[in-house]
């Protein structure tokens, strides 16, 4: 029986850590998606410096398109930055879940072990009495056993006396 229930635990554990495995693996790509979209909104960055230093206008002068350039790109990183709060938020969500699921096990493994504390105890007690139940037989058996002996030796001397008597007679 203990061995039905040790492989049972086992098992348990083997699945739990499968679907951890497969929680912990989503994370990560979310991290990297998101690392990503970081050097993505890096790179923008410097494009937009850059665009900031272009002056294709007559003297040095910045022109309508060069402004419009910049805006577009200022409005891709507004959009990136979008996208990062939105990912984020995912990868938020995936560790509020990693951190539920722990509690959830460890709430689930504490009153396994609890469940199984009170079996033992139970069983403990069980035992106790079906223990002082023997003893109590046992010393049951024997006064009984004396109590056979008595009358056997009882019965031969009542034996023994009447014998006695018919011969005298």
């Amino acid at each position: 029986m203990i061995k039905n229930l040790l492989l049972l635990l086992l098992l348990g554990i083997s699945f739990q850590a499968a679907a951890f495995q497969s929680d912990t693996s989503a994370y990560q790509i979310q991290r990297l998606k998101i690392n990503g979209l970081l050097a993505e909104r890096s790179d923008r960055f410097g494009q937009y410096d850059k665009s900031l230093d272009a002056r294709t206008g007559i003297f040095g002068f910045q022109t309508k398109s060069d402004i419009k350039n910049s805006n577009e790109i200022l409005r891709q990183i507004v959009l990136n930055d979008n996208n990062i709060f939105k990912e984020l938020k995912i990868l938020m969500d995936y560790k509020d879940q990693e951190v539920k699921e722990v509690i959830n096990t460890a709430n689930t493994t504490n009153s396994r072990i609890q469940a199984y504390m009170l079996s033992i105890k139970k069983l403990q007690d069980q035992n106790q009495f079906l223990r002082k139940e023997a003893q109590q037989a046992e010393k049951g058996k024997t006064f009984y056993v004396y109590v056979i002996i008595f009358l056997a030796l009882a019965l031969a001397g009542t034996a023994f006396v009447l014998l006695k008597k018919m011969k005298k007679i």
